[in-house]
Formats: structure tokens, sequence, C-alpha cells
């Protein structure tokens, strides 16, 4: 019954896509809408079928991809272990709690600047964007998760007598885990926001940058596919998460 109502599920979401882009063609066709404000999607799947020939839509997809992945992965490294720590100590965040009330505030955008500054405009940039922007808000994540860990579970730890690495490696992490992987799912689609957002100022690839240069153009097919490309590949992302979430927390997502 678990997997009739899942296909069903799936079937009504793929029906409501399809009566969604039926309505909109016919809107277009007929000129309820303006299509030059706003292309069909028939001409929006021309317009990828000619990049897809061309090569160009791949090679901007896996840029964007890569970029987002590595400044990612990168501020993940930094901020679990580091969340971990500062969730159960006190002292070192209050140390650490001003910093971070700093610079969470700031928005992507904010870095740009300082970091084609110090870093050009090239790969290292685009990850460094990624990373500013990802990285507080992981933190934050991870220390919050942290705190919602079972006091009980911890102090029966300890009073096994295991030390306070063996708490955090046995206890800690795994307590936590399932909020911190809810976390980094949802980082990660701020760290796309952050990709885009500098290859829109300076690159000369990825999906940021076909959008930008579109619009200069004024080609608005290309625009929109510039931005269906990022929901689809964003889509399927979250789905590789969710495999990842049923095999390291099966008890949470069964």
């Amino acid at each position: 019954m678990s997997r009739l109502a899942q296909y069903r599920t799936m079937i009504i979401s793929i029906i409501s896509v399809i009566v969604f882009g039926l309505i909109w063609e016919l809107s277009g066709r007929l000129g309820w809408i303006s299509t030059v404000f706003l292309p069909t999607p028939s001409a929006i799947f021309q317009e990828g079928m000619a990049l897809l020939r061309s090569g160009i839509l791949q090679a901007d997809i896996l840029a964007s991809t890569r970029r987002v992945l590595v400044g990612f992965l990168i501020s993940a490294a930094v901020a679990v272990p580091l969340g971990l720590i500062l969730g159960t100590s006190e002292v070192l965040k209050a140390v650490f709690d001003p910093i971070i009330s700093i610079i969470r505030p700031l928005p992507a955008l904010s870095w740009i600047p300082l970091s084609m500054l110090w870093l050009g405009i090239g790969e290292s940039q685009k990850y460094a964007i990624v990373f500013m922007g990802a990285f507080a808000p992981t933190l934050v994540y991870i220390i919050d998760a942290t705190k919602r860990v079972d006091p009980l579970l911890i102090k029966a730890a300890q009073n096994l007598g295991a030390s306070r690495w063996a708490v955090l490696r046995e206890v800690v992490l795994p307590g936590a885990l399932p909020n911190i992987l809810s976390g980094l799912k949802v980082v990660l689609a701020v760290a796309w926001t952050c990709i885009i957002s500098a290859e829109m100022v300076g690159a000369s690839n990825g999906l940021g940058f076909r959008i930008w240069n579109a619009k200069d153009w004024g080609n608005t097919p290309q625009v929109l596919l510039g931005m269906v490309s990022i929901s689809l590949t964003v889509l399927v992302m979250d789905q590789i998460f969710k495999q990842l979430e049923r095999k390291l927390v099966p008890w949470e997502r069964g």
C-alpha cells in the first residue's frame, strides 16, 4: 500500500506539471501572454536542444555543479567538526559566538568584491564564494543539532568512562546526524544561490554566466532555460542526498 501511495503521488505530480505546461503553452500561442517576455515551453525546449547538441549546456551544468560541490564540501568539512566541538563546549562557544554573529548575516554577494581582490576571477574565487556563503549557516545548524542530543545519553557515556572524543564520536555525532543532514540539505540550496551570483559577476561559463549573457542579448528562452536547468540539477542532487540519508540514518528515514 505504501508503494502504491508513492506511485499515485508521483503520477499526480507528473500530471500537474504536464497540465501547467499545456496551459503555459496555450497562453503563449493564443496571445494571452507576450512570448517576448515569457517564451512558451516549446521555445525553451528548442533552445535547450540547440545548446545540448553544441555541448554548451552540459558544460555549464557541470561547471556550476563542480563549483557548488567543492565549496560546499569544504565548508562542511570545516563546519561539522567545529560545530560538534562548539556545541559541546560552552567556553569555546562563548569565544566563537561573536565572530559567528558578525559573519552569519553577511550575504554571499557581499563577499564577491573582496574575493575578487584576493583571488581574481578564477575557480578558487568561485569555491571561496560558496564556502563563505555556506560556512556560517552550516556551523549554526551543526551547533543546534549537537545541542538537541539527549544529555542523558552523554551523561551515561561519561559515567561509563568514555573520553571526550569518544563521546563526540560515539554519542553526539550519531545522535545529531539526522538534524545535521537536514541542515546540510538546506545549505546546499544556499550554495547554489552563491555560485549563480558569483558566475553572473565574473565567469566565462556556468549557468549563472549563461543566464546573464542571454539577458544581455535579449535571449529570453535561454534565460528561462538556465533557470530550469538550475531547478532540475538541484532536484537531481536532492534525490541523491535523500539516498545518502537513507544509508546513513535508516532509522530516521525508513
